[in-house]
This record gives structure tokens, C-alpha cells and sequence, in this order.
């Protein structure tokens, strides 16, 4: 009979302890912690009295919002599962937002505190720093047109000019690597007789020089003069530009288009002062 008094009296006490730790207050463990408008739990929460429910909320303003997401009985008491999500920064006590549902007073229930930290670090927001963007390189498509308009200029005029004066553009091109002959002499003379430019004593002097130049080549010194005249006129490479002197001189101004190079062949191969050497030999002669 004594052992078993004690041992209902160890289960007493036993069921005492059980009781009384179901019942502590969460404030006794670690204190939950969530974010502005993030929710948070409190799981099989023992809480003593009455059944509860979440106040309606008719405060606009208020810094957390419960709801029982779940209740089951406990023993005389209830096992909760609640849900909240803070609205204000701080630290806040869910009893406020809790009531019985039979209207008794839940001045009994132990602290229900709950850390709602903020989103962003205290202190005033600052903005971001001002950035001026630089824009665009001054120019871009419209240097890129002005170039494009100017290339296209310089090809142009290249081709303009090669297509009025593609002989003359030859000319300097073949003229650049080789010596001076007679023939570059001749050829603003000539070119001005043609174009009706040289006055009748320049045609005269160059008519002059050429048969003084041609009769001593040919060995026609001696012939009577009309005779030599007639021959040169005859001959192959003194005949065509003696012909045309002579034509010039008696029908002045601007004459019927000829070839000045075909003219000008047999002194191609001629120094520049062939004309001056006959002058000088026939002075010295005489």
C-alpha cells in the first residue's frame, strides 16, 4: 500500500512538471524574427483558457496582422499554429491582436513577442549618385556622310578630269621618265598654229628653221631653192609639218583638226637644239 502511494505521487509531481512546461510562455525562447511583409509562424503553441481567434482588423494602421491558421485541443488547453506579417518595424506583442472567442478575457495569456526588422538600413535614403551621361561622339553619322560626300566628290572630279583631258594626262604620265627632244619643243608651237594662236612671223621663223634644218639633213644645200622646196614637200618625215606651215601661213586662224603627234614623229628622237645647231653650222660657213 505505501509503494503504491508513492508511486501516484511520482506521477502527480510528474504530471505537474509536464503541465507547467507546456504552459511557459514563448517569451522564455528565442524571440522570432522576420521582415516588413514577410510572414512569419508560431507552431503548436500551447496557450491556456478559452479558445482564441485574431481580432478583425478595422485599424488601417496597424503594425502586424494575425491569423490562426490552425487549433486543436490541448488537455484545458489549446494548440495553436499562427501566422502574422509585420507592417511597421519593431518589436510587437501578438496578444493584442488575439481574443477569446466566447468574450472572456485573455488578460492571462503569457507575452507573445514577436522582432519585425526593416528592409532597408536605418537612416535617410539617400540617392544615387548623379551620373551625366557624356552622349554620343560629337559627329558620328552625320561625320561619317560628310566624309562619304567628300570621297565621292574627289572620285568625281578624278573622273571629269581624266575624260576631258586624257591625252594631257598621258602625256605627263609618259613624259616623266624620259629626256627632253625636239619634239616637246614643237609641240606648243605647233598645237598654237593650230588654234590659229601663232601670228604670221612666228608660222614664218619656224617654216625657216625647218627647211634650213631639213636641207642640210637631206644634202639639198646645193639645189636650187624651188627644187629643194619641192622635194622636202615630197619627203615622208619633212613634208607633213612643212605642208601644214605653209597652209597655216596662207590661210590664217583656227585650220581643220590634224594629229600634232603624227606631226611631230620624225623629232621625237631629235635633242631639243637640233634646230640651233643648223643655225650655228651654216653662220659658221658662211
Amino acid at each position: 500500500m505505501g509503494r503504491l502511494t508513492r508511486t501516484a505521487g511520482t506521477c502527480a509531481g510528474a504530471l505537474a512538471l509536464l503541465v507547467s512546461f507546456s504552459l511557459c510562455p514563448p517569451a522564455a525562447h528565442a524571440q522570432p524574427e522576420t521582415a516588413v511583409g514577410m510572414t512569419g509562424r508560431f507552431t503548436s503553441l500551447v496557450l491556456p483558457g478559452a479558445e482564441l481567434e485574431a481580432r478583425p482588423l478595422t485599424d488601417r494602421k496597424a503594425a502586424v496582422v494575425v491569423r490562426v491558421a490552425a487549433v486543436y485541443p490541448h488537455g484545458t488547453a489549446f494548440r495553436y499554429d499562427l501566422e502574422y506579417f509585420g507592417l511597421e518595424p519593431g518589436t510587437h506583442d501578438l496578444r493584442d491582436s488575439l481574443r477569446r472567442k466566447d468574450g472572456s478575457s485573455a488578460a492571462d495569456l503569457p507575452p507573445l513577442p514577436v522582432r519585425v526588422n526593416p528592409v532597408r538600413s536605418p537612416g535617410p535614403v539617400l540617392p544615387n549618385d548623379l551620373r551625366v551621361d557624356p552622349g554620343p561622339r560629337l559627329g558620328g553619322y552625320r561625320l561619317l556622310v560628310i566624309g562619304l560626300g567628300v570621297l565621292w566628290g574627289l572620285g568625281l572630279a578624278a573622273i571629269v578630269l581624266s575624260f576631258f583631258f586624257p591625252r594631257r594626262a598621258k602625256a605627263v604620265a609618259a613624259d616623266a621618265g624620259r629626256p627632253l627632244t625636239l619634239a616637246d619643243r614643237l609641240r606648243p608651237l605647233v598645237e598654237g598654229a593650230v588654234g590659229g594662236r601663232l601670228s604670221p612671223g612666228q608660222l614664218a621663223d619656224l617654216e625657216r628653221s625647218l627647211l634650213a634644218y631639213w636641207r642640210k639633213r637631206l644634202k639639198l644645200e646645193a639645189d636650187p631653192p624651188a627644187e629643194a622646196m619641192a622635194a622636202l614637200r615630197r619627203h615622208p618625215d619633212a613634208g607633213p609639218l612643212l605642208n601644214r606651215l605653209e597652209e597655216w601661213l596662207h590661210r590664217p586662224g583656227p585650220g581643220r583638226p590634224v594629229d600634232v603627234g603624227a606631226l611631230l614623229a620624225p623629232y621625237r628622237d631629235l635633242p631639243p637644239d637640233a634646230l640651233e645647231r643648223v643655225g650655228g653650222e651654216r653662220g659658221g660657213g658662211a
